[in-house]
């Protein structure tokens, strides 16, 4: 059993540990407040593939400025080669992985602003993977990683016929789960057809029975990575319908939680 010495020292060394990484947080952005660094806005976006997809990455200063001479290298981790790179003035497609080739663009006009976002095309399950966006200015520049994942997903269609309604999506991958729900969030029974074709992809076919004029219907379509959540309502036989889209975020980072981790290790050990 622990002595009370013991349980103070390990109490202290928590402590320690939570007010370094605190004070560590605050220098951090102290001393890079007035310095340009890369950024991404979105570091786990969801491509839907076979569509076009914009990888986030600029600089941010705190500053107004316009950056006249500035290099770009996207590369992606594992790969040989590179994705895309532009060096003062444009593009520099030597050594260009050939997965890439006639795929890949920045904007000369937005790298005026710092904006070095990458414009990938018709996305495949094979652009998958971890991606470097690396940015040299005459002001400074860096380097952000984005985790790039894939997935088919499209809103559904309505239609009405004969007291039931049908909801028809054409492209999702991977597998999703289909569920009506009423005003009250009250899951409904529906009549749901997944098939999937040659590619992989499914088509949804899924009809809701007994629709009541005026009431409201939710409709949420759903994998691991994409959340399709449509409202629908009869009024006069006419259907009215508004979706969006959500996506899974990525698990956080375990530099988060080390801290913590390290702590109760050290306590376990004293404490034995």
């Amino acid at each position: 059993m622990a002595s009370l010495g013991q349980i103070i020292f390990c109490s202290m060394i928590t402590i320690i540990i939570l007010f370094s990484t605190i004070i560590i947080l605050i220098l951090s952005l102290t001393f890079s407040h007035n310095a340009p660094s890369v950024v991404t806005q979105n570091t786990f976006p969801v491509a839907n593939l076979g569509q076009d997809h914009l990888l986030s990455c600029q600089i941010v200063d705190t500053e107004e400025t316009t950056y006249t001479r500035v290099s770009v290298t996207w590369e992606k981790t594992g790969m040989k080669g590179f994705v895309y790179r532009y060096l003062y003035g444009g593009p520099y497609l030597e050594n260009q992985n050939p997965q890439f080739e006639e795929r890949t663009q920045v904007f000369p006009d937005a790298l005026l602003r710092g904006n070095a976002s990458l414009l990938l095309r018709s996305v495949s399950a094979e652009d998958e993977g971890v991606y470097t966006c690396t940015i040299d200015s005459h002001t400074g520049g860096g380097k952000v990683n984005i985790r790039l994942r894939t997935a088919a997903y499209t809103a559904p269609t309505f239609t009405f016929s004969k007291g039931t309604m049908t909801a028809v999506a054409d492209r999702w991958f991977p597998r999703p789960n289909v569920t009506w729900m009423d005003h009250n969030r009250k899951v409904l029974q529906a009549t749901t057809s997944i098939q999937e074709n040659s590619a992989g992809i499914f088509s949804i076919v899924s009809n809701l029975p007994q629709v009541t004029d005026r009431e409201t219907y939710t409709l949420q379509i759903q994998n691991k990575l994409v959340t399709s959540i449509s409202r629908v309502q009869l009024t006069d036989l006419n259907v009215s319908t508004s979706s969006y889209f959500s996506f899974s975020r990525a698990p956080p980072t375990l530099a988060s939680v080390v801290p913590s981790i390290v702590a109760a290790v050290a306590c376990v050990y004293l404490l034995i």
